[in-house]
């Protein structure tokens, strides 16, 4: 069975990207069986520091693959719905395992980037799209609610009053669209501009101390579920049990020398 994703690393970034161009990227379930696998790899890599996503082909992705979708239509029985539910879950994790990976992640997007597209670029941490982007989120106007992180994440992106227009009507939205909103930090005239802008950005944050940038991804997590008192407690614990460690001191002695810091997550 051919894969839905190919990887590739350039020294603490790794790429992760769509691979079944002809068939529009689109999201069969293997795709989230694969998924969750490589961000647990991904996770669990210490070489890597740095995540991002990007497609190949004429656009990131068509969303969830109508052929296998089909199967869930299923015979209406109670035991048919209980493992409509179990499956439905099982989609959820594939794209709660890019949030929970302690690497950040990055997502650059060209082309169109349907239904599912949107559900996995909310559980990214940065989003960058070519000019030619087109995001929807799609399942209204083919009869369903979008059920696999859409719907609980966006409105922490770009708050509820975009969100709900864009989940309510199914209506395709541009890149500047995006861009206006919130949901991507980075416009870009095309596909090579997008791509270099991510290289730079995901090579940025993967010379920075990996403990940190981890911590902060984490931090911020904990602040949006939990609130802010809940998350100033975190906070602090969190530092109390990393301060010192190995790289504050590479940071404070590469100032003092003049020279660009190593920094190695101990």
């Amino acid at each position: 069975m051919d894969s839905s994703f190919k990887i590739e690393k350039e020294a603490n970034v790794a790429w992760l990207i769509l691979n079944r161009p002809e068939q529009r990227n689109t999201m069969t379930w293997s795709f989230f069986t694969e998924l969750a696998e490589h961000f647990a790899a991904l996770d669990d890599d210490p070489e890597v520091r740095t995540v991002v996503i990007r497609a190949e082909g004429k656009m990131f992705t068509a969303g969830l693959d109508l052929v296998a979708a089909e199967s869930l239509l299923g015979n209406g029985s109670a035991s048919y719905r209980e493992e409509l539910r179990k499956k439905i879950l099982d989609l959820q994790e594939a794209f709660s395992a890019i949030e929970r990976c302690r690497k950040p992640v990055i997502a650059a997007v060209h082309g169109h980037c349907i239904g599912g597209g949107v559900d996995l670029l909310s559980a990214c941490d940065i989003r960058l799209a070519a000019k030619d982007a087109i995001f929807s989120i799609r399942e209204t106007r083919i009869g369903i609610i979008a059920d696999i992180g859409t719907l609980q994440r966006l409105p922490t992106i770009i708050g509820h009053g975009w969100c709900r227009e864009l989940a309510l009507t199914g209506r395709n939205f541009t890149a500047a669209d995006a861009l206006k909103m919130g949901f991507i930090t980075h416009l870009c005239e095309d596909r090579e501009s997008l791509y270099g802008e991510a290289k730079a950005l995901a090579d940025e944050i993967a010379g920075l101390p990996p403990l940190a940038v981890q911590g902060t991804k984490e931090v911020l997590l904990h602040g949006r579920d939990h609130g802010v008192y809940p998350g100033l407690h975190y906070v602090a614990q969190k530092n109390a049990a990393q301060i010192p460690n190995d790289d504050m001191i590479e940071a404070v002695a590469a100032f003092l020398e003049k020279r660009k810091p190593i920094f190695k997550g101990r």
